[in-house]
């Protein structure tokens, strides 16, 4: 009998903002935390086993943020893999949390320059290697925040910068500023609002991190395509969705999440399927149709 080794290096690599390798398929911290994305997670030792893996299964890229909890999410990352043996960090800063379920933009220079070295002092690091602009707050001229950013990267704070949830007229204004070196949009085979975003960021070698990309919608339905070519790979619906979004774009880098071990060696294993040039084009077909 064999076994197969799961690894994320299977997903191949992308360079982030052209200098730090890191696998194709990453973890999404997010669902560490409590319910709300808010709190403490259920299971405090589950959810460090889950993180202490994802170095044996080959995941170097971590996406998390100061908002996550707040700061719960950076505090787990610490404690279960500071410090960062070749693992890449990357988190967020631009959200507010008065409670549960609750997000307010909040991109007043001062605040973002404050959070990101708050991050950096909770995940114990002397630079974080990328940092993400949570959102652009409305309240606020772009610019000002982007001129915050800039001063982040300037004085050593972080290496590389990111955008989240922005239109390509954002990304722009934002180059004109700071180098891109990601953009953090949702994106999944059934949610293709940002297909221009990503286009632009494939054209520009900026590293797409397409958020919930395992979701699949209507076309996760018994019978259906998806679960037709499932079917065929020995794989589940959800594992066809991650491999179909890696497929789409050699930018793109998923951040599939959980809390728990069993579902992230699932979620890892996609790194290893391989679609055909027809099934990836079967199922844009259906999603799009």
């Amino acid at each position: 009998m064999t076994t197969t080794t799961i690894d994320a290096a299977a997903a191949g690599s992308f360079s982030i903002g052209g200098q730090i390798s890191v696998h194709r398929l990453g973890f999404g911290a997010m669902r560490l935390t409590g319910r709300g994305i808010w709190g403490e997670p259920a299971d405090h030792a589950e959810a460090l086993r889950t993180l202490k893996a994802l170095p044996e299964l080959g995941v170097n890229f971590i996406d998390t943020a100061d908002s996550y909890g707040p700061e719960v999410s950076e505090r787990l990352i610490h404690e279960a893999l500071h410090p960062y043996d070749g693992l890449l960090i990357a988190t967020k800063g631009g959200l507010t949390r008065p409670g549960p379920d609750v997000w307010i933009p909040n991109g007043r220079p001062d605040y973002l320059i404050g959070q990101a070295h708050r991050s950096r002092e909770i995940l114990g690091v002397e630079r974080i290697d990328l940092w993400q602009l949570h959102r652009i707050d409305p309240n606020v001229p772009r610019d000002e925040q982007f001129a915050a950013v800039k001063q982040l990267i300037d004085t050593g704070v972080i290496r590389f910068a990111g955008l989240s949830e922005v239109a390509v007229d954002d990304i722009k204004a934002a180059q004109a500023v700071f180098p891109v070196a990601s953009v953090q949009n949702r994106y999944n085979l059934a949610d293709r609002a940002s297909e221009d975003v990503l286009d632009y960021c494939t054209a520009q070698g900026i590293g797409f991190i397409p958020w919930y990309p395992l979701a699949a919608g209507s076309l996760a339905q018994p019978g259906g395509p998806l679960d037709a070519v499932a079917r065929n790979h020995g794989a589940s619906p959800g594992q066809i969705a991650l491999a179909w979004v890696l497929k789409r774009s050699p930018v793109m880098l998923p951040i599939p999440g959980t809390s728990k071990r069993a579902h992230l060696e699932e979620n890892v294993a996609a790194a290893a399927i391989r679609l055909s040039d027809e099934e990836f084009a079967l199922l844009d077909r259906a999603a799009v149709g």
